[in-house]
């Protein structure tokens, strides 16, 4: 996956829960920062949707485990759009193609996956 990162990448954004490993293995292996993207802030604690450091100005790659309808990582783009975060591009493992390449690119968001699903059948 660290090769699917793009250059212009401040930080890696794990997607509760499947994306949060990989997103932590990526920041390792890269050694860029990640913040960890919850589907709805907690109302404890620090109370924030996104764990880790500032994302207001940042461009932000989302890292998700598996693809369907790209339902989440839209939701959750938006949220960090609404923090002032950049956020155009998404990775992910695996894409089971059921129309979520297409669906997020109406969302600007560009989606590279490591394995497509007809690769692995």
């Amino acid at each position: 996956l660290q090769p699917l990162i793009p250059d212009d990448t401040n930080i890696l954004a794990g997607l509760e829960l499947g994306g949060l490993p990989i997103a932590t293995m990526l920041a390792q292996l890269s050694g860029l920062p990640a913040c960890f993207v919850r589907k709805q802030a907690k109302e404890y604690g620090t109370c924030k949707l996104a764990e880790g450091p500032d994302i207001a100005g940042k461009n932000l790659l989302i890292v998700e485990d598996v693809v369907t309808s790209g339902g989440q990582i839209a939701l959750s783009a938006q949220d960090l759009r609404n923090l002032g975060a950049e956020v155009s591009q998404a990775i992910c493992v695996i894409d089971r193609e059921s129309g979520g390449t297409e669906s997020l690119a109406q969302e600007g968001i560009e989606l590279h996956a490591l394995f497509r699903m007809s690769e692995l059948k």
